[in-house]
């Protein structure tokens, strides 16, 4: 497992092509390796990710006991940036939702709206939920079972295309565009697209006036089922749902 360690952390770097000027903008993922290191420690040390929260007041939707039982691990992430008065300010991000949650003090929000987001989602979500349900008591291959999965699909295929909608990715520039207007990949974009650590990590240092400098990620938490996740290994953002979009939101940075 050391080797495999060793190598994961030895690539991971952070890039991705810009439709927006056709290059290909990075950052290093190497200056931020010891304040990652330091979030790790933390981790350990607290037991939970609301670091902020007195011992006594704190609640398990934050406890850090879950990553390692049969939801397994997640990616962390760390953005070493500098301010406009040339202080060096780091941020800190965790992919997706934690225990359910979009948004913990301390730790950088998503791309859009959460009121937004849960005002459109609930309802609809519990209608595709509802379906799945029904689909459980009809004859699997019938005719009503077929339409019950039908009308499912076209469901969540509209609830994630105006989800989708919801997010605003800004770059170096002071733009914003939709993910669709930026979304460099192949193919349709997958789900969780603007949802791991580093594009929430580059949206909130854009809209902060913060330059961004190093970024590094790293998985904690018990090996994901294939392994080719491993406990505090470090990792470049992912191939299929960030680099598509990281080069656009650095684009302006300074940097490629």
């Amino acid at each position: 497992m050391g080797n495999r360690v060793k190598e994961a952390r030895e690539q991971a770097v952070c890039s991705g092509y810009c439709r927006r000027c056709g290059r290909v903008h990075g950052l290093d993922g190497f200056r931020a390796r010891g304040h990652a290191l330091e979030l790790m420690d933390r981790l350990d040390r607290f037991g939970r990710i609301d670091f902020s929260t007195v011992s006594l007041q704190a609640g398990k939707d934050c406890s850090i006991h879950q990553l390692f039982g049969s939801a397994r691990g997640k990616m962390f992430g760390v953005l070493l940036c500098r301010d406009t008065f040339e202080k060096e300010v780091v941020l800190q991000a965790f992919s997706g939702q934690f225990n359910g949650h979009w948004r913990v003090d301390g730790w950088v929000e998503p791309l859009f709206d959460v009121e937004q987001f849960h005002r459109l989602n609930g309802p609809r979500e519990k209608e595709v939920k509802d379906l799945g349900r029904k689909m459980e008591i009809v004859p699997v291959g019938s005719r009503e079972h077929l339409e019950l999965r039908r009308r499912r699909k076209k469901k969540s295929r509209r609830l994630m295309e105006d989800i989708f909608s919801l997010y605003r990715v800004p770059n170096f520039r002071g733009e914003e565009c939709s993910l669709a207007e930026v979304f460099a990949g192949a193919g349709g974009m997958p789900t969780g697209t603007g949802d791991c650590c580093a594009p929430k990590l580059l949206a909130h240092a854009a809209r902060n006036n913060l330059m961004p400098l190093s970024l590094a990620e790293f998985y904690y938490g018990r090996d994901n089922a294939s392994a080719s996740c491993i406990h505090k290994a470090f990792y470049p953002p992912c191939s299929t749902r960030c680099q598509p979009i990281i080069g656009y939101m650095l684009c302006g940075a300074g940097r490629s």
